[in-house]
């Protein structure tokens, strides 16, 4: 048999064991009784739901998107989903409720709560070294955990260039990866297992894709199965999401949207080649908007995981070097809505951007999955929270604010590679990023808004009045900047 026979062998096996796993999931889901028609046991008002659809409306003309899904969940329930625009331009494809996504980062909290399932039931140890249970991984000079991984706080290198604009991933074989690992933990690994640590593991956030793919690692070593076997059994069966599956670009995938992005005319092209099959765990899921209300369901209602077990997964994970972080428990997003705590991700990768938002004390959450990459998924999704807790669409009233204030809060803030200047010229308090110097509004003395757009800025300040971070919040979440001079 020669090599190329193996390696077809061995993709035939492949789909073999992929066709019966998902055969067996269908069979299994049946037998649970799951059924699509009955999710939607609640009800939205035709009010919320008019203001929602008017809030897509504006989105879609304003972003020129393609094709977008959403999900809504009230009162602990799955309530309503829509699909608007179109999935397939080039055949015509209508997007509808059902259609299937890139989920990018989102793919983020599904492998946190596989992980802290298999925690739960006394198998997966967040705080033993990961070589534990991925062997394949070599040793560093500091030990890495699990639960430092899915905190980004393990040292794991990001890219090694921006994902956007994704024109530049040709310089980085990651970014625009073209080729299918039918293997995709062994093949995401070797891109960075052995390129050293950017720091010492629990000092610094370092948002990190390549750290999910070693926590995937960990999930297959201590479950004995495959990551997305182990994901499907803990996290999809249970939760009922039979349309969620890795995004295979060999396989035939019944209801996949084509993906798109824009180019420098702003006209809509076919999106930048990608496969995800190495980074599953962190960005390479495949969902639909009803799937993902499902598993904010499941959570809700503790189907998942105990509520102490979830209260763990969505507790703030702090860095020891206090030089600036998001608001990250295990492989969540945390921030606030009017006061009121929300917890989710947001992902953006070729051909997608999306943003899931839930605000557990309200039992309430939105899902907004998209088929182009970088037209603000997070945003819209903010927004529709807002609708369907019944918050008033966020008015910025301006106030007076005495001018000698603003000295305190001069400087830089960084979090990671971004930084942030604030400046002042005369009365009027300005915010620098890269070449744009945009005005600050007041709000109060310490919280202010860039001008044009709903991205809050909130200076925190030691005892002597003097600012010593910043929080940034935008589209319900929070991320923390270190005023650095």
């Amino acid at each position: 048999m020669t090599q190329e026979t193996r390696r077809n062998y061995g993709r035939f096996r492949h789909r073999k064991r992929q066709k019966i796993a998902t055969m067996l999931v269908l069979l299994l889901a049946y037998a649970l009784g799951v059924s699509r028609a009955a999710d939607q046991t609640g009800k939205l008002s035709n009010e919320k739901r008019a203001k929602i659809e008017g809030a897509i409306s504006a989105f879609m003309a304003f972003s020129k998107v393609p094709g977008i899904s959403v999900a809504v969940v009230q009162d602990g329930q799955f309530v309503w989903s829509a699909g608007f625009g179109m999935a397939d331009l080039e055949n015509s494809v209508p997007a509808t409720s059902q259609t299937l996504y890139r989920l990018g980062s989102i793919s983020k909290p599904i492998t946190a709560t596989a992980a802290l399932a298999l925690w739960e039931h006394g198998k997966l140890d967040l705080d033993s070294p990961v070589q534990k249970y991925c062997p394949a991984f070599p040793q560093k000079p500091w030990p890495i955990t699990t639960r430092k991984l899915l905190g980004h706080l393990g040292g794991i290198r990001y890219y090694n260039v921006p994902e956007l604009p994704y024109s530049e991933s040709q310089s980085d074989p990651e970014v625009g990866n073209t080729h299918h690992f039918e293997n995709g933990i062994e093949g995401g690994l070797k891109f960075f297992a052995n390129d050293p640590l950017v720091a010492q593991p629990g000092t610094h956030f370092n948002y990190s894709t390549q750290g999910d793919t070693l926590a995937g690692c960990a999930i297959e070593g201590t479950s004995g199965k495959k990551y997305a076997d182990s994901v499907r059994e803990n996290i999809l069966v249970p939760a009922g999401m039979l349309q969620t599956r890795p995004d295979d670009r060999f396989a035939i995938i019944p209801l996949r949207t084509r993906f798109y992005s824009k180019d420098k005319s702003g006209a809509v092209v076919n999106a930048e080649f990608l496969d995800s099959s190495y980074k599953v765990p962190g960005g390479g899921w495949l969902s639909s908007a009803p799937d993902m209300a499902r598993f904010g369901v499941a959570i809700l209602n503790d189907r998942l995981l105990r509520r102490a077990t979830r209260d763990i997964m969505w507790t703030p994970q702090m860095p020891s070097d206090g030089l600036g972080r998001m608001a990250y428990g295990l492989g969540w997003q945390l921030g606030v809505t009017d006061g009121l705590k929300d917890v989710g991700h947001g992902g953006s990768q070729q051909g997608t951007s999306t943003m899931m938002l839930i605000a557990p004390d309200a039992r309430a959450g939105v899902v907004v999955l998209t088929n182009s990459d970088n037209v603000g998924a997070s945003a819209l999704a903010s927004r529709l929270l807002r609708i369907v807790l019944g918050l008033p669409e966020h008015e910025h009233k301006e106030i007076a604010v005495d001018p000698k204030l603003f000295d305190s809060y001069l400087g830089t803030y960084q979090l990671g590679d971004f930084s942030m200047g604030i400046a002042r010229e005369g009365d009027r308090l300005f915010a620098q990023i890269r070449d744009q110097k945009i005005p600050l509004s007041p709000e109060s003395a310490r919280d202010y808004v860039l001008k044009g757009s709903d991205t809050q800025i909130i200076f925190v300040s030691d005892g002597n009045g003097r600012a010593t971070e910043l929080i940034l919040r935008e589209s319900g979440t929070d991320a923390h900047l270190n005023r650095i001079k």
